[in-house]
């Protein structure tokens, strides 16, 4: 475990040194394109922020080589260096999309490549336990489609929620953390040395989402671009992808016994299957929706849109930040109540517990719709929004009515793109190298910016 958070220190470390360096080169290179109808942010900000996780990345792979107790990771699998090999063509792909615009097509085509380069190298799923069944190999051809399709979708569900300020990594950090709690246990619990690479990748991953997350929270001072969701999507995929195929059920003996205990514990085996998709629950419900919502208004389905899952959140009513801590909530009670689950299947609380949960989560989700108002006597001691219509008494034994100050209308993006005028992007707009740079529209931001 030392070797494990030595390592995440390094990776987190190196993230962050280097954002700051790379922001202001993601600037001087022009690497910061104007605001779009369907963004949320308020003025021009760099991107290529994966730059720096794709060396943190590297740090983090050359530190574990280095490691006496990680070092057989290395010697005993090839496994990163096929993470190594599919990251650097996919980051190198997102960071031309980034500067020049890929078309859609291409990035999917470059994705494919990506995982095809990780299956020629031993990263691909071999067999897959099935309930009931026991181990089921797989051809060669289907083990390749099965991973290609694995990494794509995982690729595409991260990119498609990078749409508010530390979302993706924070999202992507807490499946990290679930992962990485499951692989752990699997490795050092049940002996399954096969788990180790997985293990590996979680905790780098959980170090590149930790070091770029202070530049990225709300108000980020840099994204991470497609350079930077299909990096870590890529290495999030790849850990599902090596530990879902390589481990063998004849060594767990789980089959032995009566059925009823032969299903639980072969449970810790088939939670693979499901906790990949769990831990991307979130965006992968956000990409499906995407896909059907555009398919049925006859767009095509890599047209860009409003209609996510972050912009619904922001049309009812949340702010920035509680719509990012909201969607944190629910990526965390999905992917930690699988892996607790998976360790105590047999106990009866953990469904009450998820259910209580996510009761909580639902009155968080309604909560602009339920506005509470203060008590008369605290009317001046909370925002005006929280007041009562009524009057309150003045020293003097007199009444003042209280109106709360009204909302403005959300405009739609014709009337707020004709309201102010975006700064064009440049060196001149950014907040490194200058004074911060605003637009003329100065009021509080709503949902449609």
């Amino acid at each position: 475990m030392r070797d494990y958070l030595l390592t995440l220190c390094v990776t987190a470390a190196v993230t962050y040194l280097l954002t700051g360096p790379v922001r202001k080169f993601a600037i001087a290179t022009g690497a910061m394109p104007e605001i779009r109808a369907r963004d949320v942010h308020r003025e021009p900000t760099p991107r290529l922020g994966g730059i720096a996780m794709f060396f943190g990345l590297c740090a983090g792979l050359l530190v574990a080589d280095n490691l006496q107790n990680l070092n057989g990771v290395f010697e005993l699998s090839n496994e990163p260096r096929a993470l190594l090999s599919g990251a650097a063509l996919i980051w190198l792909i997102g960071v031309l999309d980034d500067k020049f615009e890929i078309d859609a097509l291409i990035k999917l085509g470059a994705q494919m490549i990506a995982a095809g380069v990780m299956v020629m190298q031993g990263l691909t799923i071999l067999w897959i336990p099935v309930p009931g069944i026991g181990m089921v190999s797989l051809t060669s051809w289907q083990g390749t489609l099965l991973t290609v399709a694995l990494v794509v979708i995982t690729i595409n569900a991260v990119n498609f929620v990078d749409g508010l300020d530390g979302l993706a990594a924070g999202m992507v950090c807490i499946a990290a953390t679930a992962f990485f709690l499951y692989t752990y246990r699997l490795w050092y619990g049940y002996g399954i040395e096969a788990a180790a690479p997985a293990t590996l990748f979680a905790v780098i991953l959980m170090g590149m989402c930790v070091g770029f997350l202070p530049h990225n929270m709300h108000p980020a001072r840099i994204f991470m671009g497609d350079s930077g969701s299909m990096l870590i999507g890529l290495v999030l995929s790849a850990g599902a992808i090596s530990v879902t195929g390589q481990v063998d059920l004849d060594v767990l003996k789980v089959f032995e016994g009566s059925g009823r205990a032969a299903t639980h514990a072969a449970l810790p085996v088939f939670i693979p299957l499901l906790l990949p998709l769990t831990i991307i629950a979130i965006p992968f419900a956000d990409l499906v929706l995407a896909v059907v919502r555009r398919a049925w208004n006859g767009q095509s389905p890599f047209a860009a849109d409003r209609g996510h899952l972050h912009h619904r959140l922001l049309e009812i009513g949340h702010s920035h930040s509680r719509s990012v801590l909201i969607m944190y909530f629910w990526s965390a009670l999905i992917a930690f109540g699988v892996v607790l689950y998976s360790v105590h299947s047999a106990s009866m609380w953990i469904l009450p517990v998820v259910v209580v949960l996510s009761a909580v989560g639902l009155v968080l989700l309604l909560l602009p719709r339920f506005t509470p108002r203060a008590p008369l006597w605290a009317q001046a001691f909370v925002p005006p929004r929280y007041r009562r219509r009524g009057r309150a008494a003045e020293p003097d034994g007199s009444h003042e009515e209280i109106v709360p100050e009204p909302v403005p209308e959300p405009l739609g993006a014709q009337g707020m793109a004709a309201e102010r005028t975006p700064v064009p992007a440049g060196v001149n707009g950014a907040t490194a190298l200058g004074a911060r740079s605003r637009f003329s529209d100065r009021r509080k931001a709503d949902s449609r910016r």
